[in-house]
């Protein structure tokens, strides 16, 4: 089962075109690891905003690319980020574990 929205993803090709779209999937998969690192560095030293603006960043870029399941866990640590919550049991490593899959499918959708 595929954990990129296929129309999203051919949406976002056919407007930065195919040159470009590698580009974007490159960024993506070098900038999200440090994302969710950062956040995990953010629940050590309860930096809520640093822990917020990480998984908004995350969020954004994830439906960028139609990685809505990404996405909706990244809304998700955001939203607890913004209510102060930094009590967030094990969904960073759900997240991670999503985005795994998300990169390994992004890697085979280079053009």
């Amino acid at each position: 089962m595929s954990v990129i929205d296929k129309a999203t993803f051919n949406e976002l090709k056919q407007m930065s075109g195919a040159d470009f779209i590698n580009e974007l999937i490159d960024a993506f998969l070098e900038d999200a690891p440090h994302m969710i690192s950062e956040m995990r560095a953010a629940l050590t030293t309860k930096d809520v905003e640093s822990f917020r603006r990480n998984a908004h960043s995350l969020k954004s870029n994830a439906n960028t690319f139609g990685a809505l399941e990404l996405a909706a866990l990244a809304k998700e640590l955001e939203f607890m980020g913004k209510e102060n919550n930094l009590d967030i049991g094990n969904r960073l490593e759900v997240l991670n574990e999503v985005f795994g899959k998300v990169a390994e499918e992004l890697k085979g959708m280079r053009a």
